[in-house]
């Protein structure tokens, strides 16, 4: 797990890094009022899409739309080790 973890937080420090040098290197440049409302626009439909999506999800396992189905063919990833299907009763 540590093998994963180091490289995520290098990632992450990188990150970091990158957007503290370009927030300052671009702090005297003025904003406009536009920029503003687009940036807010922009954020509030990505809040609302994400939310959409998430109460989608919650909404499909609660009513029984992530089940498995029933009756239907079987797939190549069910095949045993012999590449034989399943018996289907």
């Amino acid at each position: 797990m540590l093998v994963l973890v180091v490289p995520l937080f290098a990632i992450l420090a990188g990150a970091i890094w990158f957007a503290a040098n370009a927030w300052l290197a671009t702090s005297d440049t003025p904003m406009p009022a536009a920029g503003y409302v687009a940036m807010m626009l922009g954020v509030f439909f990505s809040v609302l899409v994400g939310a959409g999506l998430m109460a989608l999800l919650f909404y499909s396992s609660r009513h029984g739309y992530d089940e498995a189905g029933h009756g239907l063919p079987v797939g190549r990833d069910e095949q045993d080790e012999q590449g034989c299907r399943p018996s289907s009763r």
